[in-house]
């Protein structure tokens, strides 16, 4: 079939399967609220820090910027689930911290007894802030068009060339890749995708 003849999606099934992925990990996860974790089943779980809704120390912000991987298993307390996110008290190097993590901020999903995972698209959740930021340079540097020109190297610093940034992003979407080919029985929502 030529492509031209292939109909947008604007029921946006990718969005509705994601969703549906998530209700998994709800549902298990309020099972575990319930009555523990059975048998052998544990969970690897990673999360988007930066995301909306979460909410972490300082301390652990500053040590995870930008992801995050819990596992819960033998140590953890105040386990609470509700329709939106996830509450967990878990020790970091001696010290209790609490979490809270939104569903919407979960990018895996992973229980390595059973080898089943999900993976999930977090569209850009972590990096809206710096957006907004980055948008109100540009806005700031069009509206001193007419001022007295800036030394923009000392502003980005000598190793932040546009060169630099986008070699950065690649080695991290191969370091990406790598990190994905190790996993088994994943689930990516890209399987589910259209595909041209």
């Amino acid at each position: 079939m030529p492509k031209d003849n292939i109909s947008q999606d604007h029921i946006r099934y990718d969005i509705l399967v994601q969703e549906a992925l998530r209700g998994v990990v709800r549902k298990v996860l309020g099972e575990v609220e319930k009555t523990g974790l059975p048998g052998e089943h544990h969970f690897f779980i990673s999360f988007v820090t930066k995301a909306p809704g979460v909410r972490i120390s300082e301390t652990l912000l500053n040590q995870y910027e930008k992801e995050m991987t819990i596992v819960i298993q033998n140590q953890y307390w105040d386990f609470k689930v509700s329709d939106t996110g996830f509450q967990v008290g878990l020790s970091f190097n001696g010290k209790n911290e609490m979490l809270e993590i939104p569903f919407s901020a979960l990018k895996g999903f992973f229980d390595p007894s059973v080898q089943f995972g999900l993976q999930f698209d977090v569209s850009d959740v972590a990096n809206d802030e710096e957006k907004q930021k980055e948008e109100i340079h540009q806005i700031d540097n069009v509206s001193d068009i007419n001022a007295k020109p800036k030394n923009t190297e000392k502003q980005m610093g000598k190793e932040d060339s546009v060169e630099k940034i986008i070699k950065d992003t690649e080695k991290s979407e191969i370091k990406d890749d790598k990190k994905d080919d190790e996993s088994h029985k994943i689930i990516s929502l890209d399987s589910f995708r259209k595909k041209d």
